[in-house]
């Protein structure tokens, strides 16, 4: 695996650890600690009467109070992030626990709750210890700092509370993976002119490439392909990837196809597997590292968790298709297409497929599609996303993709809604947005609803 690779992958582990963190807050409190015993605070000194003014016995008591009072708070926080994990995975998606585990806040309270056990627990090893031949050691500023630890505790308690109870809130959710999705699409597609023409392709094979099989089963995490480029220019060879991030492979399948450029040559196999290991990194889960489809899929499975039975809950699913607008408005004004690199020479070496717009809105609108088209507030939403869509894009081939999925959503609703006005006022829906496209509904759509009525 490449260094930025590696790199990357590891900076992503590290943010959705939540030992990270605490670990670290560990360490810094006992150096604090151990810094703070060695300040001696006079009786002449201004701060005599802001440090702690007890006994040595009184002041390990304390440390004992505080180290006790902390360590089951903790055990609180942590059973409180554990059901907060657990509602997000079973109403919403399991999908969801990256984001639980990544956060922030929680790792920040983790922390100061760690910590201060860690500080005033180490302070009883010190504090009021008395040789046979000295006074007993008593460092006023640090059984300060284990007191001040503990009044901010309180406050950090409180601040836990109302975040935990903010950040499991649907629109808080929904609202963090749209911001997440929107900067990985920032970072793969830049341009902006949002024109399919100008849009690369992969390169189509020759009857004589070979495939290069996977040596891991696993998710493609990420693709940096420096390496390829360089061993492909080395001997003169075009490698394209079978998948593109976020898909699924198996080891021994064939994860891309090598082909010389002359039919007169065959390619090759040394170096090269080594170089897919450095370029394609595969893990056993899914990330937000490069995958925009990762992003609109947990924001699908909200929508379906929704509409599912044992929820029933189909304002949530509407809420998730606004969401989802959001995300495909943007796609809609980017450039999309394949990804090609080049030698210095300007030699097509490695093609690398990506989702196209038409995946994209099959990914957004599929299955939310199917699973709420019998509610009518679901069904106009996606009319409405679409409609967003459509005023989002002047490419003519994404505005009959939009067509299209306006279309499908007609004959869902015409199967599994049962009220006759829920269909028509869904056809008026359609009607303007279909008007806005500039695309005339067809027959078949005309007499969708005489045809339900009969």
């Amino acid at each position: 695996m490449s260094v930025l690779i590696r790199r990357r992958v590891l900076w992503d582990h590290l943010r959705s650890a939540l030992w990270v963190m605490p670990t670290l807050s560990v360490v810094f409190f006992l150096v604090a600690g151990m810094v703070l015993s060695h300040v001696s605070i006079g009786d002449d000194s201004p701060l005599r009467w802001l440090v702690f003014q007890g006994t040595p016995e009184e002041a390990r008591q304390m440390l004992i109070v505080v180290s006790s009072t902390m360590i089951t708070v903790t055990g609180l926080v942590f059973a409180l992030t554990i059901i907060a994990l657990q509602i997000a995975s079973g109403q919403y998606s399991p999908r969801l626990l990256r984001n639980f585990m990544r956060d922030r806040g929680t790792q920040f309270v983790l922390s100061v709750f760690v910590g201060a056990f860690a500080y005033s627990t180490a302070g009883l090893h010190t504090v009021g210890i008395q040789n046979p031949d000295e006074a007993a050691f008593m460092p006023r500023l640090a059984v300060s700092g284990s007191l001040g630890l503990a009044l901010a505790s309180l406050g950090v308690l409180i601040y836990f509370i109302h975040h935990l109870s903010s950040s499991i809130q649907i629109d808080t959710i929904m609202s963090m993976i749209v911001h997440e999705t929107l900067e990985v699409i920032d970072d793969l597609y830049p341009d902006q002119t949002g024109s399919p023409e100008s849009e690369e392709h992969c390169p189509d094979l020759p009857a004589w490439a070979i495939t290069m099989p996977s040596d891991r089963s696993g998710y493609i995490q990420e693709i940096a392909p420096d390496a390829l480029v360089h061993v492909a220019a080395q001997k003169d060879l075009v490698i394209r990837l079978v998948k593109s991030v976020g898909h699924h492979v198996v080891a021994g399948t064939p994860i891309a196809w090598v082909w010389h450029r002359s039919a007169d040559h065959l390619p090759s196999e040394l170096g090269l597997e080594e170089a897919i290991r450095d370029s394609v990194h595969v893990g056993f889960e899914r990330t937000m590292l490069q995958d925009v489809p990762f992003g609109i899929r947990r924001l699908v499975d909200i929508g379906n968790r929704a509409l599912s039975s044992a929820i029933n809950d189909p304002y949530t699913a509407t809420q998730a298709v606004h969401h989802l607008s959001e995300v495909l408005c943007v796609l809609a004004r980017r450039r999309l297409g394949d990804r090609l690199y080049r030698d210095e020479h300007g030699t097509v070496r490695v093609a690398i497929p990506f989702p196209d717009f038409a995946d994209y809105l099959q990914l957004s609108t599929g299955q939310i599609c199917r699973f709420g088209a019998k509610e009518p507030a679901v069904a106009r939403s996606l009319i409405q996303l679409l409609r967003n869509v459509c005023s989002s894009t002047a490419s003519e081939d994404r505005r009959m993709a939009v067509a299209r999925h306006i279309r499908l959503v007609l004959e869902e609703a015409k199967r599994e809604m049962t009220q006759p006005a829920d269909v028509e006022s869904l056809l008026a829906d359609a009607d303007d947005a279909l008007g806005a496209l500039e695309v005339g509904r067809p027959q078949t759509a005309r007499s969708s609803i005489h045809d339900f009525i009969l």
